[in-house]
């Protein structure tokens, strides 16, 4: 089949489409004998090049210089078989080779500087620069730490040339240098354009978002670290070149407490393990992998399954000690070649290394392996006191006071006391009262858990012990909690004849002066305590009939927070009217009263700190926060809910609902515009709700992640989120509904990445999932979207095929809008792919989304009829221009722009671009340039009169171009 040179030429340019890897190595090392055949010489010099590149971004860079001396001879000896790029990349690949030279131990530092004197002898006699003959030689000293400054100011001082490395490169490589010397501050701000997307190349951004990580965690810059970290392990891995990125993100795995993530990278990278044709690369995947086993190991997971090289199982403790054997020679290697301990030295000082942080720093990924992720540092806290009667003291004190650490002391005292051999003391009181008192801590963390049955049953038990203590107060504000709740978890009435009987109880008890019991609660509070379990069961019930609220209902919440408020203030109990104003808060937030709301929590927080009792406030500073965003006020809220996530840590209330409070701090900070902030804080939320075993919410969770990001523009990092959700076992616990929105957004993602074709591969199996649902519309829109995709992949025998399904699933379930958008982007494809000769194809995509237009509905809810039309002209004018149409051009864009007036002020942005190209169909193919100008200033008067400044920016410098070519 490869017999003549035009199939050579053809296969050839067939595997040049083909992703670097072993499969285009192996067929260019085919081709570079298949092109052998021919006399001619300039088929050969083409496949040899082709082999050379695939070599050298597959990282086999020992048998890059073999192809390299094949090239050279050629050159030498038959100079016209080259073209003019061809002649070019001769010189050019002068420097691949001194790298890869580089990447060898068993290649002598002598036959490598008579390389580069060979290189700059070739470069002198082509009439090149001496720039890049500096970089290698710079590299070389890189490598070896000989004559390091020297080299660089030797490279760094002298001016670019046509040869040079790209900008992006030698940025790095600047950037590098920085850091090697310990300014990363100067490091990074060299490293900025490259990190911000405005320079790139090949291998840039993916190789310094890798190599930038560690300067960035070392300056704080944590947020920063994060997002090249995820951006940056999606371009590099699979691929065999990176193996050095690869590990580079590993050994940050390590370092930011993500043992778990650095396993799940080395499974997905385990074949870097058979790659051995760049050594000194593997060396550093070997290094970044070895800081990781480190940190597994020293944290007792010796014994955990790793992935490793292939043949065996492995654990963390083997392929530590593998890995070490193999790397230690290695570094040895490259040392006793260079003759200095500059590569020992730098492998030693990253495994030396300890965690840059103190906590684990949330990536807001889905880790499979939990179990190794550890939780945050608590905050700060009291001992827990070894004396079992201080204990016991010190547990009954807090929960006189309602403090939220008494928990903690109470789960201890519980662990005592359940022991076996326990003997119970009588100097610490009647046992009964001890029981009691486990008994109510159990319901309160029932009542927690909403498990109300059981939450009922312990106060129920609590209340009965307490009365067998002689503790009347005790009993009959068990009594009051047993009854406030609802009978069962999924609703139920509050027990009202129970509280009933508690109320005037507790009245009695006080008018008879009935004391408390030493160290504990007043009788004053004690009888306020059974006036808010009536106030709880009112609020209870009033939410249960929202949004109709009956007046008896109203009346009852109403009546029972007036009498705390009343008997707090007559009996003195400075803190208890905090409560109260928080239930009338909430009540008040969910009827849209918001203001109310706000004041009555702002009243709480006081009440609270005022009476001492600060730990109070923290669940109405996480409710104000709520309200603020209601009201759209993110920065107060946030400053709310910061607040909140403090004072329950200072604490130690384990109660408070810190992943929820995350999630709406990140909500708050993203309507801000602290887009790293809303980050930070939902990648918070997410851990700890792993954590927590709520997978459901935690996939919600970094689903809004993944938008958060894609607004703010970072693509590869929502990109990243959403597939951490989307592994086998991750999908498939997860409903229907969501595990489709977040197939949805990801097909999206990696179409703004430009991944058509795995794009297109997301788009139609979430087309199968849906395709039996109830709701046909969601299969016509995705179906829409899967066509697109697989036209802009290229592969439009599929596209129309999916064309053709996401027409037919729209006459079975209408949904018009995206099968027009559909139909109006396969014109702009078909224009694209084939210029004027597709101008009948496209037309006739534009005229089928006439025809549907005009079928649907006038007023169809949800349908923007004004922007579709617009749309279609718009569309419909641009394919003309290309066919030099222009007249027709005009008058359909013209159509467009009077479409888009319907539309009010959300038209005016499309408006807007529709009188751009108005203007440059007028200006340049009509040659009418007054009349282009004279259509951009009403324009641009409009777009300033609509607050549209990027338009008016736009519009301006196309004016301003246009009246520069008419003088």
């Amino acid at each position: 089949m490869l017999e003549t040179k035009e199939a050579v030429f053809d296969a050839l340019r067939e595997n040049n489409d083909r992703p670097y890897g072993r499969r285009r190595t192996v067929v260019a090392e085919e081709l570079v004998e298949a092109a052998g055949q021919f006399p001619e010489n300039d088929l050969l010099v083409t496949a040899l090049l082709e082999l050379m590149e695939a070599y050298e971004f597959s990282g086999e860079h020992r048998h890059s210089p073999v192809v390299f001396a094949r090239i050279l001879k050629l050159w030498d000896t038959d100079r016209g078989a080259f073209s003019e790029w061809e002649a070019k990349q001769v010189l050019w690949r002068f420097k691949w080779v001194t790298t890869s030279l580089l990447q060898v131990p068993d290649v002598p530092l002598t036959a490598i500087d008579g390389w580069l004197a060979q290189m700059d002898e070739r470069y002198r006699a082509a009439g090149q620069g001496r720039q890049p003959v500096a970089a290698m030689r710079y590299a070389v000293a890189r490598h070896t730490g000989h004559g390091l400054a020297h080299a660089y100011d030797a490279w760094a001082t002298r001016p670019r040339e046509e040869l040079s490395d790209c900008e992006a490169c030698e940025i790095r490589q600047r950037a590098l240098f920085h850091a090697g010397t310990g300014d990363d501050a100067r490091a990074l701000e060299t490293w900025r354009p490259v990190l911000e997307g405005t320079a790139g190349c090949t291998e840039e951004p993916c190789t310094s978002q890798a190599k930038a990580l560690l300067p960035l965690l070392r300056l704080g810059r944590t947020d920063e670290a994060r997002s090249h970290h995820l951006a940056g392990y999606r371009a590099a891995r699979g691929r065999t070149a990176t193996a050095d990125e690869i590990g580079r993100h590993l050994e940050f795995c390590a370092l930011t407490h993500n043992e778990a993530r650095g396993l799940e990278i080395l499974a997905e990278n385990r074949e870097l393990f058979t790659v051995t044709g760049a050594p000194l690369n593997r060396l550093h995947f070997l290094t970044g992998t070895e800081v990781l086993l480190r940190r597994l190991a020293a944290q007792g997971h010796a014994g955990a399954a790793t992935a490793g090289p292939a043949g065996r199982t492995w654990t963390v403790g083997d392929l530590l000690d593998h890995v070490h054997a193999e790397a230690d020679a290695l570094a040895a290697a490259f040392d006793t070649r260079n003759g200095s301990t500059w590569v020992g030295d730098r492998r030693r000082e990253r495994l030396a290394r300890e965690p840059l942080l103190a906590e684990p720093l949330p990536l807001g990924l889905r880790a499979t392996a939990l179990l190794l992720a550890p939780a945050p540092a608590p905050a700060p806290q009291a001992p827990v006191p070894d004396d079992f009667a201080t204990l016991l003291e010190q547990a009954r004190a807090m929960d006189a006071q309602g403090h939220p650490g008494a928990k903690r002391l109470w789960r201890r005292v519980a662990d005592i006391v359940t022991a076996p051999g326990h003997v119970h003391d009588p100097a610490l009181g009647p046992a009964e009262r001890l029981s009691a008192e486990l008994a109510e801590q159990r319901g309160f963390a029932a009542f927690h858990a909403e498990r109300h049955d059981d939450a009922r049953a312990a106060m129920t038990e609590a209340a009965e012990l307490f009365a067998r203590a002689g503790m009347p107060w005790h009993a009959v504000v068990a009594r009051a909690r047993a009854a406030c709740r609802p009978a069962t978890a999924s609703g139920g009435e509050p027990d009202w004849a129970a509280l009933a009987t508690a109320l005037p109880e507790a009245g009695e008890l006080l008018a008879a002066g009935v004391p408390g019991v030493e160290h504990d609660n007043t009788p004053q509070e004690h009888y306020l305590a059974v006036l808010v379990c009536h106030l709880s069961a009112a609020h209870t019930a009033l939410l249960a009939e929202l949004p109709d609220v009956t007046p008896a209902t109203r009346e009852r919440f109403e009546s029972a927070a007036a009498t705390v408020l009343a008997e707090a203030g007559r009996l003195g109990v400075a803190h208890t009217p905090a409560v109260a104003h928080q239930y009338l808060a909430d009540v008040a937030a969910y009827t849209g009263r918001f203001d109310e709301a706000e004041a009555r929590l702002r009243s709480a927080v006081q009440v609270a700190e005022t009476a001492g009792r600060p730990w109070r406030a923290a669940n109405a500073r996480g409710l104000l926060g709520q309200v603020l965003l209601q009201q759209d006020r993110p920065q107060e809220a946030a400053d709310e809910l910061r607040q909140a996530l403090s004072t329950a840590a200072r604490h130690d209330d384990t109660d408070f609902p810190v992943a929820r409070t995350h999630i709406l701090l990140g909500h708050a900070c993203a309507h801000s515009g602290d887009v790293a902030g809303a980050v930070r804080h939902l990648s918070e939320a997410a851990a700890r709700l792993d954590r927590e075993d709520e997978p459901e919410s935690a996939a919600e969770t970094r689903l809004q992640l993944a938008d958060v990001l894609s607004r703010a523009d970072q693509w590869a990092d929502a990109v990243a989120v959403l597939e951490s959700l989307l592994t086998d076992d991750a999908a498939a616990s997860l409903p229907a509904p969501l595990a489709a929105q977040i197939r949805l957004d990801l097909a999206r993602g990696l179409t703004e990445l430009e991944e058509y074709r795995a794009s297109a591969e997301e788009f139609l199996r979430l087309a199968d999932t849906v395709a039996g649902w109830e709701d046909g519309t969601t299969h016509t829109l995705v179906a829409a979207e899967a066509a697109v995709a697989l036209a802009r992949a290229g592969s439009w025998d599929a596209a129309r095929t999916a064309y053709e399904r996401a027409v037919t699933a729209h006459g079975a379930a209408a949904n018009p809008g995206p099968v027009l958008s559909m139909m109006c982007q396969f014109a702009a494809l078909t224009t694209a792919a084939q210029g004027p000769d597709g101008l009948d194809a496209a037309l006739a995509h534009l005229a089928e989304a006439d025809r549907l237009r005009l079928s649907v509905p006038a007023g169809e809810e949800g349908f923007a009829a004004w922007y579709h039309e617009g749309a279609t002209h718009y569309r419909r004018a641009r394919t003309l221009a290309v066919a030099e149409r222009f007249a027709e051009a005009l008058a359909e864009m013209e159509r467009a722009v009077t479409a888009y007036e319907a539309g009010g002020p959300q038209a005016e942005a499309p408006r807007a671009e529709a009188v751009r190209v108005a203007a440059l169909i007028e200006g340049n193919g009509l040659h009418a340039v007054p009349a282009a100008t004279a259509r951009l200033t009403a324009a641009i008067a409009r777009c300033e009169a609509a607050g549209l400044p990027e338009a008016v920016a736009i519009l301006t410098s196309l004016r301003e171009d246009l009246a520069s070519r008419q003088e």
